[in-house]
Formats: C-alpha cells, structure tokens, sequence
C-alpha cells in the first residue's frame, strides 16, 4: 500500500489550490456588492463621481416637472353675465405670487390694473365698460418658479338708464384764455368722486387743473390763473360703465382738444363808464361804454365770453323785467352770464350817452348801427375782435359780484376755494 495513492488523500491534495482560488472569487463577488450597495445608498463613483451627478440631475428633472403650487382665482366667475362695472373683478393667488394679468375687451382694448407689493392680487385701476365682453388671463408663480395660468371671459351689464355730459368748448376750437371745461349731466350726479375721475383734462404745456362742483348736474375744470396763450387742452371722457348714481351709468368715450388763443382781457370800469381792451399784455383800445342803470346795476366781477351773435332778440320778460323791452335786433351781442349780462351794441341810445352815462338793464352796451352792418362801430369792432373764452372784468359798478355759476366764471371763486 506504501507508495501507492489513496483516493481521498489525493483528491485533498490535488484540491488545496483551487480552494484558495475558491476564496479569492468569494473576495471579489464581496467587494463587488460592497461597491453595490455604496452605489445604491447614493455613493459617488469610484471614477470620480460622475455617476453620482448624473443621478442628482435626474432626481431635479423629476422635480421640474411636478406640477405648480400657485393657485390663481379670478372674480367674477367664467361666462359670468351682467357683471357690474366697478367693485367686483379682482384677481388673486394663493401659494404663489401673481406675475402677469392682463384685461381686454373684444377689440383688445387693454384695462389698467395693479398687481399688490405682495404679489397675491391685482385689480383694476378704474372702471370697465358697460355691455362689454372681457377676457382675463393670470399668471402666478410658486416658490419653486413653477407657472400656473388661469383664463376666463365674462360680459358687464346692460345700464338701463343712463346719462351723459354736454360739454364746452367744441373740439377743435380756438378759446379765450379764460375758458374753463364746463359739463352738464343730463341726470343728477349723487357719485360726484366717481365721475370726475372719470374725466381727464390735461394741457400742453403742464399746469394743474382741478375740477369743482356746481351742484350736483354740472362740472368745470380750470387752471388756478387763466390758461397760457397757445396752451393745448385735452378732454378724456372715460365714463362708459360709470354709475353716476344708483342703476344710472354713463355711455361717453371720447377725446376732445382746444386751443388757447392770444390773451385778452377787457375792463370794464362802471364808474369812468370805459373799457380797456388789453391783448397780450398791452391795451390795444379803450372804448365808451353804458353800463347798467342805477337800479338795475351791472355785476361785478370776473366774466367769460360764452356765446356770440351778430343779431339776437332780447327780452326782458325771460330776465324778470317783465315788459320793459323787447328788442328784436339787438347787433353784436355776447354773453357774459347766464342770466342775462351780455356786452352788446346799442343803436337806441344817443351816441353822447356812451360814456356820459349808464342807461342799461345791466349790460355793457356799445355804440352800433341797427343791423349790424356798420363795421366802424366801437361795437362791431370789439365783437370782430372778440373770441369765446375771452375774459371780461366789470368793476366799480354799485353791484354785487357775480356768482361763480352764474355762467362760465368760475374765476370769482379763489383757488383754495375751488379746490376745497
């Protein structure tokens, strides 16, 4: 049996070499899964790492894409009828901030608004029209820049009653410097805040206009001393949608423009029964006047050319003098109020009374042929020089002054008056 190999001695011998290539697989299978679950846990890779970023983009892909936090309301709801005009759109976002928000109507006609400091509203700066289609679209962002955008449309009421403003001067006409803006409403304003910021009156070059009530129907706007020769004034009518007074909405949008001719201002003295007529800051001609008798005495105080004729009919019965006249062609007459002072021609009186003495119901009357067609006459002169708009001051006359509304002259109220 010596010398002769035994089955199980050899194969023990024969296999101790391959059982230490047995444990250095089981070391390499263990480094492997070491290396695995390094991987797995988020470890960089031995490479350097590149591995491990590629998986962090991929982690922050699938953030980009989850869906944004912001919430964006709008009020009035979708489709939404009959919307009143102020008071109720309004746009909001929760968790997130408003970034864009933009109103218009069916011609694209853009709404003003503002979005708060804080981003989580916006509203309009003004009002909206009535019977108008608007379409809004809002877009929030949440802290993570992620958009979020909401779109809706809905339509404003149909006013049944409504109003609007007679308004002078004309568009496009040349005035005197001491034209104010004057608006009539055809209904009775109980929302005067509302109204008047409804309505713009600037001037090229700037100075600043304020608007005063007279009334509850009527609205001028002037500057606090009269308009600079060649000022351009522009008149923006926004009040479509504008409810001057409960269930009562104004239907104007419009723009309208005048000019301010060269400066002239007339005085008229009652007591030297004279008037300097001064253009552009130097007196051009000093004419004689009648102005009104002693008890039926002339106002004083500022006044405003506001209408012109060549020839008109006077009648005392439409000013509380009953029958005491009744001129059918009185030439080259002016308004100076509305109830009743005019500066006009006179062909009745003696040529020596103008000048000599005051004969008038109140008037500022100057020498004239009947019919007007006498172009020599101080009359017809200044009323060939005259303009609308211009300024006519009556002083020394032993009278009260008259009354700011009593036609276009605002001027005899003070500034800190006007604006109060």
């Amino acid at each position: 049996m010596n010398g002769q190999p035994i089955s199980g001695a050899s194969a023990g011998t024969a296999g101790r070499p391959p059982a230490r290539r047995r444990g250095g697989r089981l070391q390499a299978l263990a480094v492997g899964a070491l290396l695995l679950a390094l991987t797995a846990c988020g470890g960089g890779d031995p490479a350097g790492g590149k591995g491990g970023e590629d998986a962090g983009s991929q982690g922050g892909g699938k953030q980009g894409n989850a869906a944004s936090q912001a919430v964006v309301t709008i009020v009035p709801k979708d489709g939404a009828d009959a919307v009143a005009t102020s008071g109720v759109l309004k746009v909001t976002a929760e968790q997130g901030k408003l970034t864009t928000v933009t109103v218009a109507d069916s011609k694209g006609t853009e709404v003003e608004g503002r979005i708060a400091a804080d981003g989580a509203s916006w509203q309009p700066v003004g009002h909206l029209a009535a019977s108008t289609q608007y379409k809004v679209h809002a877009v929030a962002k949440d802290s993570e820049g992620r958009e979020s955008a909401k779109d809706i449309s809905f339509t404003t009421l149909v006013p049944k009653n409504t109003f609007i403003g007679h308004y002078t001067p004309e568009d496009g006409s040349t005035v005197g410097v001491g034209m104010p803006v004057s608006i009539n409403f055809t209904r009775g304003i109980t929302n005067p805040e509302a109204v008047e910021k409804a309505v713009k009156v600037t001037a090229e070059p700037a100075v600043e206009i304020e608007g005063h009530w007279f009334g509850n129907d009527r609205l001028d706007f002037r500057p606090e001393k009269y308009w600079a020769a060649g000022t351009k004034v522009t008149v923006e009518f926004n009040l479509d949608g504008v409810e001057g007074r409960p269930g009562v909405y104004g239907k104007q949008k419009k723009k309208i423009t005048f000019t301010i001719g060269r400066r002239q201002v007339s005085t008229v003295d009652a007591s030297a029964k004279t008037m300097k007529v001064e253009r552009d800051g130097r007196i051009i001609k000093t004419l004689p006047i009648t102005a009104g008798a002693p008890s039926t005495t002339t106002y004083n105080g500022q006044m405003v050319i506001s209408e012109r004729y060549k020839v008109t009919r006077m009648n005392g019965a439409t000013v509380g003098f009953g029958g005491e006249y009744d001129i059918k062609d009185v030439p080259h007459a002016m308004r100076l109020s509305t109830s009743g002072t005019f500066v006009h021609g006179n062909y009745w009186a003696s040529a020596g009374t103008f000048g000599s003495a005051n004969v008038s119901h109140g008037c500022v009357g100057l020498r004239d042929a009947r019919g007007a067609g006498d172009s020599s006459t101080p009359a017809a002169w200044f009323f060939d020089s005259s303009i609308i708009g211009d300024v006519v001051i009556v002083k020394n006359s032993k009278d009260k002054q008259i009354q700011p509304e009593n036609g276009l002259n605002g001027w005899n109220l003070a500034w800190s008056e006007w604006t109060a």
